[in-house]
């Protein structure tokens, strides 16, 4: 895969990077050599290899998937001028 000066152009202008001719060109190249040692990554064969979290063996630490209030409902609703329950009241807007 390698990448022409109009898809540079294209990508500065969708980043809103101002590049000149000159610039441009050297991108290219910059870009062009990125994508070729990417290309040169995919050959490598890494089947059977375990992915890796630490170049050290740990265990992750987890918490525990419960759902909460996040025990902050009072101070939420603290500066609110109307609520009830810990929920905000505001005024009907549709009839």
């Amino acid at each position: 895969m390698s990448v022409d000066l109009a898809t540079v152009k294209r990508v500065a202008h969708l980043a809103r990077i101002a590049l000149n001719e000159g610039d441009a060109e050297r991108m290219m190249g910059e870009l062009n050599g990125i994508l070729g040692f990417v290309e040169q990554l995919s050959e490598v064969d890494v089947t059977g290899v375990e992915p890796m979290t630490s170049v050290t063996p740990m265990a992750m630490k987890k918490r525990i998937d419960t759902v909460t209030d996040g025990s902050k409902a009072d101070d939420i609703v603290a500066n609110a001028p109307e609520t009830d329950r810990n929920f905000f009241l505001v005024p009907k807007v549709v009839e």
